[in-house]
């Protein structure tokens, strides 16, 4: 079973996903480009926020109720249905994916934000299965038969409050997928 577990603090843009009780590799520098300066202060500024407004969200804990988000989401983005997918995401939602080494990591906020990238991720060939990520509903996507990215979804009160995306090849080579891919 593939797990989520958050190790103390993470630096920007670090996704500890683990398999088991196995040993995560060393996070990867998130803040190697100065255009990414940026982009790790505003991250550290919402950590901030959500600290001082009482801690990270706590998931629904109706695991029905979180697939039925997740797959309103999936649809809408199939569909091309801006409106659909902003719908389900909380005002405030945020997104962030850890691409590694082949990319920069991206963090985005906003409910029409985060809609306009899975727009543009549902015009990728990927194939979307179910999987649980830490205990909670979450996906993983895979392009030309790999696992291509494992998904995190935080649902509360019904909308989707934050997606966390491990998209790094090296890092997902080192997960056990295989139940769950073809």
């Amino acid at each position: 079973m593939l797990r989520y577990c958050p190790v103390g603090p993470r630096p920007i843009g670090h996704i500890d996903f683990r398999v088991g009780g196995g040993e995560s590799p060393a996070p990867a520098r998130v803040a190697r480009r100065p255009a990414q300066l940026a982009l790790a202060t505003r991250q550290l500024a919402s950590r901030a926020r959500r600290r001082v407004r009482g801690a990270d969200p706590v998931p629904d804990a109706d695991l029905t109720a979180q697939w039925e988000v997740i797959e309103a989401f999936l649809s809408a983005a199939r569909e091309g249905d801006f409106d659909a997918l902003v719908a389900v995401l909380d005002p405030d939602v945020v997104l962030r994916a850890d691409f590694g080494l082949t990319g920069p990591s991206h963090h985005v906020e906003g409910a029409k934000n985060v809609a306009g990238q899975a727009l543009f991720w549902s015009r990728v060939d990927l194939t979307v299965r179910r999987a649980l990520v830490n205990g909670a509903a979450g996906i993983i996507s895979i392009r030309d038969g790999k696992p291509f990215s494992v998904g995190a979804f935080t649902i509360k009160n019904g909308k989707i409050v934050e997606i966390d995306f491990l998209a790094d090849p090296g890092r997902i080579a080192q997960l056990d997928l295989a139940e769950l891919t073809p």
